[in-house]
């Protein structure tokens, strides 16, 4: 223990200035863990502070630290647990209860015993000793091996002590002197002793000697002993005066302690009387206006809005715990949710006047937009009401079953004001498509049912502007049946409504502006309701969306906002986004179906009218989506799309279907198709109306469907063509379809093109080569024996010794083919080609100057013949190919 004492002195305590005067080996009570040590010190500086430090070993276990340490003057009770029994469990009272076993009840014993020292002569503050043998709380200090550390003297030293430099010093000049110092130590400690005790001797009789002055200085001790003892009366009675000037100071510390808690008290409940004052009231005003505030007036609703918001921030305060309790509190709470419900229901019913107010008055302005195609403009009605967006957005917060009672109200008022709105407008455009300059002329050629459109439409005429008894005509032509909507006449093949004479390009032109004027006057009456609608009601517009599905629309058209709301709870939907197009579609649900009607009927008026609006719609489509994709715009004018690609389609599909029935005429000739003819107009229409146009793509699909239909259709009424030879007919058509390709430059029919001029071609020289025939049937046979001869091995020379093929044989033939009889018989074939050919096509000439080529191509085979087979006979041509060549040109120009 000793040992143990000295390094935790060395290591521990000298560094800190503090002497180690008692040490016990302890562990807690009641656990298994490693001992430590608790140590009782004293710091060398004063004032003196007496600590007990508890020491254990570090984890590696090679040197110990300091853990904890409790100033003496806060341990209250020491508990010895026995004091009688030998026990070696103590606790010590500080700030709480630490209980300990010592290693042994002699280490506990002489711990206490310091502990008790220390307090009696440093501490005024008296520790409780319970359970502690009578024995232990003494002055003395026990014997043993632990009296110098328990004794509690401030000038006790250790049991060891080194030596300091000048000892080191007097030492080693000592050992120098001896020479067997180091050497023989014993005979060295001999000397030393042998010197002690002549220095001892000496000094004692030197005491003696001086006997008379020690007398003299025992006096001196003993009156300086009786000053002490008069100096420590003086200070045991200061020491209880200040003992009472310390209770006084307690005292007093005591009631300030008391005044300043008190003090913090009031402070506290004045700064939360404050808070609920600050937070809680309202201002009269702000009362006033919510009970009586002019709602018709700007100053009257920024006055409300200011209460309003007023009330919400004194209803949303964050009460601190226990605020709810008080009955102020509630009393007020309540006066707030009356003010609220107040304010709430005569907002609500002056905005329900508002909206039915608004459908009233602009019901009375319909008449002026009837006669011009546009739409009222509701901008003057959004700008009043925006007004009223902030208080909406109160509304939306504190009472939501009323502001989706008001939601609903809007849609129900407003959709009827725009569907009255929306089907005079489409009444208008409906009369001004079909009401036209040419109208009698348009539809002197229609059947019974487009005789129909036009006489409903007539009425519509007659109402002096007056739409509402014409509504039911024209929904009667607008919904027929998908079978009935393009009757014959409308189709592409037939050329009556559909030809130029009928249907210019003034009328599709028409057709278009109004079809555009039409898109362009939603377009903005959509955009302006939705971003009201946003603004009013306060949804955001710019969240993350998803679809609505079938049954929530269904229920927006029974009335109900949606499944995802319950009355006077906002439930969570997909997004507010959501909200708004449900408001949209309940408010505008006229438009889709007014736009089909409208697209039924431009439909048919003319199938023209098709290419039109895909264009048109397809672009207003692709702005829209540019805008919001999920817009309800966007969503509507996409629906509508779809019925206009069908239609457009279906236009498609007709005409390849009457190309497949196309019957031609036995009595005349065939001339150019009509279907290859409508396709010109199709195509030169197509590429004026698809002029970077968006939907191009479904353009050249019907190109390329179309133009195979053609060129199927054409070579069918060739084959089943009687009067007009096949050759003439695809001839004729084919070169017309490479003509129209090539003026047009359709790039998607870059290889028609190039498969239509080589059919032209090869038709040409079949046609050419047919009808020419063998205009010198006679030469040609006589010569065709000359070559077979030639072919059997007869030399080409030899062949006029051949009694056949002599030359007064060949001299016969050749006279029986004048120039006369050459320029008749080349007279008829012109006859007949002329015959053959129309004159639409003009390729008469074209013709003939490859039937002059193939005959001179003829004379010269011919001609090559003689000369090979009659060398130097001089059997020569009654004409030359002059001749041919003026034959050929005086026929041609006399006809």
């Amino acid at each position: 223990m000793t040992a143990i004492k000295h390094a935790l002195q060395r290591d521990i305590f000298t560094p800190n200035d503090e002497r180690l005067l008692s040490i016990v080996n302890v562990c807690k009570a009641g656990k298994k863990k490693r001992n430590c040590f608790l140590c009782a010190t004293v710091t060398t500086e004063r004032p003196v502070q007496v600590n007990v430090v508890k020491v254990k070993k570090s984890d590696k276990g090679d040197f110990y630290k300091r853990q904890t340490a409790w100033a003496l003057r806060d341990l209250a009770v020491v508990d010895a647990k026995d004091a009688v029994k030998e026990n070696p469990e103590f606790d010590l009272h500080f700030d709480k209860v630490y209980k300990w076993v010592a290693s042994s009840a002699v280490e506990k014993n002489t711990f206490i015993s310091c502990i008790w020292k220390l307090n009696q002569r440093y501490l005024r503050k008296k520790i409780d000793f319970i359970n502690v043998s009578s024995q232990l709380l003494e002055e003395s200090v026990p014997s043993g091996e632990n009296q110098s550390v328990a004794g509690g003297d401030e000038e006790a030293v250790d049991e060891y002590q080194e030596l300091n430099a000048r000892e080191e010093q007097d030492i080693e000049i000592m050992m120098e002197g001896c020479e067997y110092a180091i050497s023989n130590a014993e005979a060295f400690a001999e000397k030393l002793s042998r010197e002690l005790q002549v220095l001892d001797g000496a000094n004692i009789q030197s005491i003696m000697a001086s006997e008379k002055q020690v007398n003299i200085l025992m006096k001196l001790l003993d009156e300086a002993l009786k000053e002490v003892d008069q100096i420590e009366l003086k200070l045991s009675s200061y020491e209880e005066m200040l003992q009472s000037v310390k209770e006084q100071m307690d005292q007093i510390s005591e009631s300030n302690h008391l005044i300043h808690l008190s003090n913090t008290n009031n402070v506290k409940l004045l700064s939360e009387i404050e808070f609920l004052v600050n937070h809680m009231d309202l201002a009269k005003g702000h009362i006033k206006a919510l009970q009586e505030g002019d709602l018709t007036s700007s100053r009257g609703i920024e006055a409300c809005t200011n209460a309003a918001d007023a009330l919400l921030q004194c209803m949303n305060v964050s009460l601190h715990p226990g605020h709810d309790m008080l009955h102020a509190v509630k009393q007020q709470q309540q006066r707030f949710s009356d003010l609220r419900e107040q304010f709430a229901r005569r907002l609500a019913s002056h905005l329900n006047s508002v909206f039915v107010q608004q459908g009233h008055d602009q019901s009375s302005t319909l008449a002026q937009h009837s006669v011009e195609l546009t739409l009222p403009n509701h901008h003057p009605f959004h700008r009043d009401l925006l007004r009223y967006a902030k208080l909406m957005e109160w509304l939306k917060n504190t009472d939501y079953g009323k502001y989706e009672g008001l939601t609903k109200n809007y849609m129900d008022y407003l959709s009827r004001l725009y569907e009255r709105e929306i089907k005079d407008f489409f009444e208008v455009a409906k009369i001004k498509m079909t009401g036209t300059t040419k109208e009698g002329k348009k539809f002197a050629t229609l059947p019974r049912k487009e005789s129909a459109v036009k006489q409903e439409t007539e009425s519509l005429h007659g109402s002096s502007g007056k739409l509402t008894g014409s509504t039911s005509s024209l929904n009667k032509l607008s919904v027929q049946s998908s079978g009935n909507r393009r009757s014959q006449s409308s189709s592409l093949l037939d050329m009556g409504n559909m030809s130029a004479s009928d249907l210019d390009v003034a009328d599709r032109t028409k057709f278009d502006k109004i079809f555009e004027q039409v898109l362009s006057e939603l377009e903005p009456l959509c955009l302006a309701e939705q971003d009201f609608i946003s603004k009013f009601f306060k949804l955001q517009q710019h969240q993350s969306i998803s679809g609505t599905t079938t049954n929530e629309t269904e229920e927006m058209d029974g009335g109900n906002l949606s499944r995802s709301y319950i009355s006077g709870v906002p439930q969570p939907v997909s997004s507010e986004k959501d909200m708004i197009r449900q408001m949209m579609t309940k408010i505008f649900r006229c438009i889709e179906p007014e736009l089909n009607n409208l697209i039924a009927l431009g439909d048919k008026i003319d199938s023209f009218n098709s290419l039109y609006m895909l264009v048109k719609m397809s672009h207003h489509v692709w702005t829209a989506q540019n805008v919001d994709p999920a817009s309800f715009l966007s969503t509507t004018l996409g629906n509508v799309l779809v019925t206009v690609k069908r239609n457009f389609d279906k236009c498609i599909s007709n005409q390849m279907k009457q190309m497949d029935e196309v019957k031609i005429s036995k009595k005349s000739k065939v001339g150019i198709l009509p279907f290859v003819a409508e396709f010109e107009e199709f195509a030169a229409l197509a590429e004026s109306i698809f002029k970077n146009a968006e939907r191009r793509g479904d353009l050249d699909k019907a190109y390329i469907k179309l133009i195979r239909a053609v060129f199927i259709s054409v070579e069918k009424v060739a084959n089943e063509s009687q009067k007009t030879p096949r050759d003439v007919v695809m001839m004729e058509n084919f070169h017309h379809i490479f003509a129209t390709l090539s003026r047009l430059k359709i790039s998607c029919l870059e290889a028609e093109k190039k498969e239509a001029k080589l059919k032209y071609t090869e038709h040409l020289q079949s046609y050419v080569v047919y009808s020419l025939g063998q205009p010198l049937e006679k030469l040609n046979h006589f010569f065709e024996g000359v070559e077979a001869r030639v072919a059997q091995g007869i030399r080409e020379e030899e062949v006029s010794y051949q009694l056949a093929f002599n030359k007064q044989e060949l001299r016969k033939v050749i006279k029986e083919y004048p120039g006369k009889e050459v320029k008749k018989g080349l007279d008829n074939l012109y006859k007949k080609v002329d015959k053959h050919l129309c004159e639409e096509e003009n390729l008469l000439q074209v013709v003939w100057h490859s039937m002059q080529d193939e005959f001179i191509r003829q004379y010269k085979h011919f001609e090559g013949l003689i000369a090979r087979c009659y060398p130097g006979s001089g059997i020569t041509m009654e004409f030359t190919i002059q001749d041919i060549l003026d034959y050929c040109s005086s026929i041609a120009q006399s006809h």
